[in-house]
């Protein structure tokens, strides 16, 4: 469709006379519903009717009762609930001819030519299909009598698109499928469970996660909790692991490590494409070594649970922009899934995306596992390879003679302590040696530095703040004892840890460099801050964990509003001037408002939104939620908003608010920020090394 025809259409008016219908099908994963939700929306919002389709395909063979309209309230209070609450069937019926002849069928007599399909890649190949053959099926329909020539001219074209949910992530072409992240959440907080009773114990875990085919959780997992080893199924372990595995967990236990964590996807196998299995690895574990071993299957858990702030964000936004292919769809358009490239929901054809997934298994079958490997994207290769370089834990005999020294600038916040860990190793295994500067750059200038190594850093993948400490001191007066102290330990390189201190804090350091030459060393800053709101990256570390804790304060506190009946709710979240937390926040959550420094706002703007919550407590939602930015406004603070709101709606609701304050900045990492971490603290080093290697060739 044409950007200029897209700008002159009245967005509340682009689905009137068109119907879409919404099913999920397969195996369920959290996000599901944030999809249902915003597609059901999204159509209404277009003027479009939508359809709930109950049971998956069964329900859409089955017609009748299966096959509901779709209301506004019909879809609230289902973004924090895990599943799918439409239900989820596998179907034999659909299969056949037959079945899709009757569905088919039921689809004309409603009139919906628009079908949402949410599920894996089993689910769209079968949607493809039933689009493939739709005319042929409405022409014997037409034969048996069972539609009139009017009603299949009238359908003469069905439009499919795919979202995919799956929390294995085993389809390619999108980053991330619905409910993956949540599967992570889920094994992190088993993994930090059994960490603590594994320590206790001095035990080896062997962990098995879900992957039958795709070994995208387990190698996640293992980056995340910095996992002993990990059997995937797209690069078998080489012949004779088992001697090197044995070799490895000794090595960690001479180095003073309490427990050994070994992480399992189900469909793990050998180069010879035998299963592993965890019994197999407890066998052998207590065989030769003679560990206290235990094993742990987590199975259907993985499924359950409320979904994560991501998996909400990614339902919501793949399931607006899904209508939106829908509505924008010809007759030659082929299907089309909604797909997340870095950070845009974007359209991919269908088939092709479901024919490359098709060739990983293919390139596994036969042996090929690097081009397994290269086949599942981008992300996943540099998973692996991060996996790889950081799990070789001898350092190498000859030393670098380059010491780096890293410490943390600003507020603490989680993943902090993981991008440390991961520096530190990735520093050890290029033979430098890495020193640890407490308290930001008073430490620095104070002297507080001391070397750092790998039993330090054991376990602080999983640990929320900052184990060095850390200050909001910038250098700027202190330049004296920083370069004193530069020279003293003789430090070539820094690695900055931090949000928009650090980067004001690298910046006074480099401007310094004309006075003081011991400033001329390579620093690099990892952007880390609750508030993502530095430049030149569209994430920061510890953005995540906070976007999480508050989305499930904001989902206890609805419970509570439900409850109560007729009550409003004002929450105030950090992020400086940055409205990143709120808004995402607000989506997460199915906020009523967010208000928001980037986009001014006024009293008429304040007027509107409490007519808004008027009209509101007249239907069944009778809850409001109103995210409010710390910063947004000088003049219109939250007690502002607070007593205008508690006044206009008196008689109709009543208000409550909720400062969230530093709880936004505890806690343990998410998967996400563990993940994250761990790579730019290895990328990081990585870049200080290349850029060490080029001075020092020229002496």
């Amino acid at each position: 469709m044409s950007k200029d025809l897209k700008l002159t259409m009245d967005p509340t008016k682009m689905g009137i006379g068109q119907s879409i219908a919404v099913l999920t099908s397969g195996g369920d994963a959290q996000g599901m519903n944030a999809a249902v939700r915003a597609t059901v929306r999204v159509g209404l919002y277009t003027g479009a009717k939508v359809f709930f389709v109950h049971e998956g395909y069964q329900g859409l063979v089955d017609g009748g009762d299966h096959i509901r309209p779709a209301t506004w309230e019909s879809v609230s209070m289902m973004l924090q609930l895990g599943g799918t609450v439409i239900g989820s069937a596998r179907c034999k019926d659909f299969r056949s001819r037959e079945g899709r002849m009757k569905a088919a069928c039921n689809l004309v007599k409603l009139g919906i030519t628009n079908l949402c399909v949410i599920g894996g890649d089993g689910s769209l190949t079968g949607a493809n299909e039933f689009r493939t053959e739709w005319s042929g099926l409405l022409s014997d329909l037409v034969r048996a009598g069972k539609i009139t020539q009017e009603e299949a001219k009238k359908s003469s074209n069905l439009n499919i698109v795919g979202m995919v949910g799956s929390i294995d992530n085993d389809f390619c072409g999108t980053d991330m499928t619905i409910g993956t992240d949540s599967a992570l959440h889920r094994i992190i907080e088993v993994v930090d469970a059994i960490t603590t009773t594994a320590q206790s114990h001095q035990r080896t875990f062997i962990l098995e996660v879900m992957g039958r085919h795709c070994g995208y959780l387990a190698l996640v997992s293992a980056l995340s909790c910095g996992a002993d080893w990990v059997f995937i199924p797209e690069m078998p372990p080489d012949d004779g692991w088992e001697n090197h595995l044995c070799r490895r967990l000794t090595d960690q236990r001479a180095r003073g490590s309490r427990l050994n964590v070994i992480i399992v996807a189900e469909g793990a196998i050998s180069r010879d494409g035998k299963p592993i299995t965890s019994d197999q690895i407890k066998k052998l574990v207590t065989d030769r070594l003679g560990f206290d071993t235990r094993t742990t299957i987590l199975g259907h858990v993985q499924r359950g649970g409320t979904p994560s702030a991501f998996d909400r964000i990614l339902g919501s936004r793949m399931g607006v922009e899904a209508v939106m292919a829908l509505l924008e769809a010809t007759p030659d358009t082929p299907a089309c899934v909604v797909s997340l490239s870095g950070n845009q929901a974007v359209r991919l054809p269908l088939m092709e995306c479901v024919q490359i997934t098709k060739d990983v298994t293919a390139a596994m079958d036969s042996g090929r596992f690097d081009d397994a490997l290269k086949l599942r994207g981008k992300s996943f290769e540099n998973n692996w390879n991060t996996y790889k370089l950081l799990a070789h834990i001898n350092p190498p005999d000859v030393k670098s003679n380059i010491n780096v020294a890293i410490m943390n600038i600003g507020a603490p916040c989680a993943g902090m302590n993981a991008a440390v860990r991961a520096a530190v190793k990735m520093g050890i295994i290029q033979g430098h040696s890495m020193f640890a500067v407490h308290d930001g750059f008073d430490g620095l200038a104070h002297g507080q530095i001391e070397p750092i190594n790998w039993t330090t850093v054991s376990g602080w993948t999983g640990k929320g703040g900052s184990m060095l400490g850390t200050k909001r001191t910038l250098p700027g007066k202190l330049l004296d004892e920083i370069s004193e102290n530069i020279a003293k330990f003789n430090i070539h390189a820094l690695v900055i840890i931090g949000g928009f201190e650090a980067y004001v804090g690298g910046l006074e350091m480099v401007q310094a460099r004309e006075k003081y030459e011991e400033m001329c060393i390579p620093m690099v800053v990892i952007p880390a801050t609750v508030s993502n709101n530095v430049p030149g990256s569209d994430f920061s570390i510890g953005a995540d964990t906070a976007l999480n804790t508050i989305t499930s304060t904001c989902d206890r506190i609805k419970q509570s509003a439900a409850g109560t009946k007729r009550r409003v709710f004002i929450v105030e979240t950090m992020g400086g001037y940055c409205g990143y937390l709120a808004t995402m926040a607000g989506l997460a959550a199915g906020a009523d408002a967010a208000y928001i420094y980037e986009e001014k706002f006024n009293i008429r703007d304040l007027k509107t939104n409490v007519e808004h919550l008027v009209e509101k407590m007249k239907t069944t939602v009778k809850r409001g939620l109103i995210l409010r930015n710390e910063n947004c406004n000088a003049n219109y603070t939250t007690d502002f908003i607070f007593n205008l709101y508690s006044e206009e709606g008196k008689g109709i609701f009543d208000s409550r608010k909720n400062i969230l304050g530093h709880m936004q900045q505890g806690g343990t990492p998410t998967p996400f920020d563990r993940n994250f971490a761990t790579k730019m603290g290895a990328k990081s080093i990585l870049w200080l090394t290349e850029k060490l290697k080029e001075c020092y060739r020229h002496g």
